[in-house]
């Protein structure tokens, strides 16, 4: 015996105010009885703190309860008989948040997820395990219409602009580095592009890279924590690049990892970018800057 639910989108995107559709499918070997099949859409923001949090905000850190923005029951069938082979149930809900809440974009992060689900629960009649199945669906909002205005960001790391304080930094070379980037609000569907020159360096380098970090904040009036943490880290630039050569930086964020930029009364997602120059001694020096991410 087996349940399953097919969508009828093969990506299982969908945007508030859609109506979630698709077919239960129920296999059974000789059929039986029921006592009622459910169908139950959820949509649930769970929220934690790090290990190192913890101890700073005993006062709120057993508040942290997840924030449900979706749920909607469905009732299938409430009693009957299936039965032997494939027993199929077409279903529609409508995707629409709980009373003063708001539909937040699909997001898998560390210390906040925004995730949507649909759980099917086919109650035996007699004796026998119930049957359950759950699948998560994709939430995006719907584009904004009109054109955005990019917001070019240039930045520039030199021997002048770094805190040599630290004893990995110490007797840095002598460089200059010149970049930009198209935008620093970015469409999460679109690429970011940009490019970098390295000028000048009195050493070879190892090479270049750019990372993607997420910043979550969560708390409450109690207190907020905020963590940041890698999405993702691409080399740009292997070995020692030549001088005065314009250098083209790529990134495509990733969908589920990311989300449009958000902030709420109990938690926020931001997001910035790295730009990282590596010597081979393991000396790293980097340039951040903020990214806002739009739908």
């Amino acid at each position: 015996m087996s349940v399953d639910i097919n969508l009828d989108r093969v990506d299982r995107i969908y945007r508030p105010s859609d109506k979630v559709k698709g077919t239960l499918v129920i296999k059974t070997d000789g059929g039986f009885s029921h006592s009622g099949i459910s169908l139950h859409m959820t949509g649930v923001v769970d929220l934690q703190l790090s290990a190192k949090s913890v101890g700073l905000f005993d006062a709120f850190y057993n508040s942290l309860k997840p924030i449900n923005i979706c749920d909607v029951k469905l009732t299938i069938e409430k009693t009957g008989n299936l039965v032997n082979g494939v027993n199929e149930f077409p279903f529609e809900v409508d995707l629409k948040p709980l009373e003063g809440q708001e539909l937040f974009e699909t997001y898998h992060g560390v210390y906040v997820n925004i995730t949507y689900s649909l759980k099917v629960d086919v109650v035996r009649k007699f004796f026998g395990k119930n049957l359950q199945k759950t699948l998560e669906f994709i939430v995006e909002n719907a584009p904004s219409l009109g054109k955005r205005e990019p917001k070019p960001e240039t930045f520039i790391l030199n021997t002048d602009s770094i805190e040599t304080s630290s004893s990995k930094l110490k007797n840095v070379p002598d460089f200059a580095i010149r970049g930009l980037v198209d935008s620093t609000a970015v469409s999460i569907d679109d690429p970011l592009w940009g490019h970098f020159i390295l000028e000048k360096c009195e050493e070879p380098i190892k090479g270049v890279e750019i990372q993607l970090v997420r910043v979550e904040t969560v708390g409450s009036t109690e207190g907020f924590a905020k963590e940041a943490t890698e999405i993702q880290n691409i080399q740009i630039a292997d070995g020692d690049v030549p001088r005065g050569i314009e250098i083209p930086i790529h990134m495509i964020f990733p969908r589920l990892f990311t989300c449009p930029t958000v902030g709420s009364r109990t938690f926020k997602i931001e997001f910035e970018f790295n730009f990282v120059l590596m010597f081979p001694d393991g000396r790293l020096i980097s340039k951040k800057l903020p990214l806002t991410l739009l739908r």
